[in-house]
Formats: structure tokens, C-alpha cells, sequence
């Protein structure tokens, strides 16, 4: 056989070896349904699209993100991954805490640090994100891939406020979580729990009828109409948490396991430098779009009052959550005081 003959044999072998190969990875190629709950440009949506961009990039695998509202409420989305209908989900535990009760530790007011550089690394270290909050999720078919945060939480109010008894009668429309609710209740202020979805309709009902001031508010960093009276309690952070339907990940490869991984983390880099500064531009949009707004941010010995009935919060989480949660609690603020000790 002639070198050409043999060339154009072993030629034909690596087209055919090619072909072979490319059609394989079309078949292994998947796509994969991402849905979070807030909307365009949002913190959540964010992180969604750098674990899709890591993912495509590193795979043929294809990631098809879900925005609020694209799949239905909050609630829905959790029920269609736990249903294998949806591979991930973005949920914060201000919702998942009726699914898991552990969850709602993050409302607990001022246990968390206010500076970002310890939020940071408290999320980066800390034992119950990384090995406790994974085994409860567990438990409800969810593999929990990354708890990150978003930002501080900011009450909106529609007068300035600097105590719990100027707190008293208000008003606040709060996402559907029982200790939420307790805390802004021990705050003085009467909670109003809603679904995300409707948050926004009954505050406009209430604006029409009067009871409202509407101007803005900031949530994760986004800007919405609201009210011209931001308060900064310096009470907490907003955390939420990024899951994959646990039969569907156990049943991936080492490879993909491992792109999964690699894309959530990826992602979590990517959101801490975009977060980083996030609310006081999102501040600066609504003073520049109003002079009716305030911003009032509490001195120390304000935030004192506030702080004094945050046990009463602590009491009610071990309350609803047993031995498990106070267990949870105690190495939380261990890992809080080891982070903040470094």
C-alpha cells in the first residue's frame, strides 16, 4: 500500500473517529433548567448566568435560566425541582424555611456581621453552611451546591424611624416566613407575610388608596418603587442558596459532578465582586431620582434598642426548630466568633 493510500486511509479513520466522537457528546449533551426567583439584572439572576456561562464554556451542556414569575411563584420552582422537572433552583431561606425550618437562622436579627469582608469569609469558612446546611438539605432531595449573600437588608417605611416604638402600627409587607415576621414584630412594627409575587400589587393597592408614600425601595441591590424612607438597622444580611435536585445530580458523572461544582463556585466568585458596592448604587439611583427620599442610618445606641429583643427572635427559632436548630445556632455563632476573631 502506498504512503498516499495509507494517508488517505488514516485520514478517513480520524474523520470517521471524529464524527464519532462529535455525535457521542451531542447525545451526552444535555440541557439543563435553571430557575431562580427574582428578576433581569437582579443578584440571583446574576449568579444564574455566570454558572451558565462556566458550564457552557467547559461542556457541551447548555443551561436554560428561569426568571421570577417565567415558571410561577417561589413555591413553584421549589416543587418543580424536588419533582425532577427542574435541575436547579435559586431559593432564599426566607421561603425554603417552610420546607426547611433550620433555614430561617438567617433572619435571627443581628447575628450576622455587618462589614462584607467578614460576611464573606464567614460564608467561605463557616462549618454550618458548608457541612451542616448541606445535610439538611439533603433531607428534602436537594443537594445544596452554594449558600451566598446578597446584601444588607433595608426596611422601607413611609416616615423616618430610629426606634422600636416609632416602629409601632407600621405596616411591613414581608416575604411568607414565620420568623421574619417574628422579628420585625419583636421590632414593634406589624408584619404582613406575602408571596413575593404579590408584594408589589398590594403595595400598589395601598398607594391608590392612600396608605402608601410610594417612591423606591432596594432589594439585593435592585431598585423598585416603594416608599422615601429607607432605615438601615444594620440588623442583617440577605442570604440566599443555589440547589440541584438531588437525583439528578447523584446520577451525573465524576466529570459533569465536578463541572457543577466548578460552576457554582465560579459563580459565587463572580457575585461577591459584583455585590461588592451594589446598594450604595442602587442608593445613589433613588436619591438622584428624588429629593423626597430619606436614608436613615441608625448610631449605635438605636441599633442598641433593636438589638435588645433580638433573643426573643433566637427563643422562637429553637422553638420552632427543636435540639437540631439550637445545635445548628451554637456552631453558627462558633463559626461567626472564629471568623471574626482571625
Amino acid at each position: 500500500m502506498s504512503n498516499t493510500s495509507k494517508f488517505r486511509k488514516l485520514a478517513g479513520f480520524s474523520a470517521f473517529a471524529f464524527a464519532a466522537i462529535t455525535a457521542a457528546n451531542s447525545v451526552n449533551a444535555a440541557n439543563w433548567r435553571y430557575a431562580h426567583e427574582e428578576y433581569e439584572g437582579d443578584v440571583q439572576d446574576v449568579y444564574a448566568y455566570k454558572f451558565k456561562e462556566y458550564v457552557e464554556e467547559n461542556s457541551d451542556h447548555t443551561v436554560q435560566v428561569f426568571r421570577f414569575g417565567e415558571l410561577g411563584e417561589s413555591d413553584d420552582i421549589m416543587e418543580q425541582t424536588q419533582a425532577g422537572i427542574l435541575n436547579f433552583v435559586n431559593q432564599s431561606p426566607g421561603f425554603t424555611g417552610s420546607l426547611i425550618p433550620e433555614a430561617q437562622i438567617f433572619f435571627i436579627p443581628y447575628l450576622m456581621p455587618t462589614d462584607m469582608e467578614t460576611v464573606i469569609k464567614f460564608f467561605r469558612e463557616s462549618k454550618a453552611i458548608n457541612e451542616d446546611f448541606p445535610e439538611l438539605y439533603s433531607e428534602q432531595g436537594l443537594e445544596l451546591l452554594k449558600m451566598y449573600p446578597e446584601g444588607e437588608m433595608v426596611v422601607t417605611v413611609d416616615e423616618p424611624v430610629t426606634s422600636p416604638e416609632e416602629f409601632r402600627n407600621k405596616k411591613i409587607r414581608v416575604m411568607t416566613n414565620p420568623l421574619l415576621s417574628e422579628t420585625y414584630s419583636a421590632f414593634g412594627a406589624t408584619p404582613t407575610p406575602l408571596p413575593w409575587g404579590e408584594v408589589y400589587g398590594a403595595l400598589q393597592t395601598n398607594m391608590i388608596q392612600g396608605q402608601e408614600n410610594p417612591i423606591f425601595w432596594i432589594e439585593s441591590g435592585g431598585l423598585y418603587e416603594v416608599s422615601p424612607n429607607l432605615v438601615f438597622t444594620g440588623h442583617g444580611w440577605f442570604t440566599t442558596a443555589m440547589m440541584a435536585n438531588q437525583n439528578f445530580y447523584n446520577g451525573l458523572s465524576d466529570e459533569d459532578k465536578k463541572l457543577v461544582r466548578d460552576a457554582a463556585d465560579y459563580a459565587f466568585e463572580e457575585i461577591i465582586v459584583h455585590i461588592d458596592g451594589l446598594a450604595d448604587e442602587a442608593l445613589e439611583k433613588i436619591q438622584a431620582a428624588s429629593d423626597r427620599v430619606t436614608v436613615t442610618r441608625l448610631n449605635d445606641e438605636q441599633i442598641e434598642a433593636f438589638r435588645a429583643r433580638a433573643p426573643q427572635v433566637e427563643e422562637r427559632f429553637i422553638n420552632m426548630t427543636g435540639e437540631r436548630g439550637k445545635q445548628l445556632l451554637d456552631q453558627f455563632k462558633a463559626d461567626l466568633e472564629a471568623v471574626q476573631g482571625q
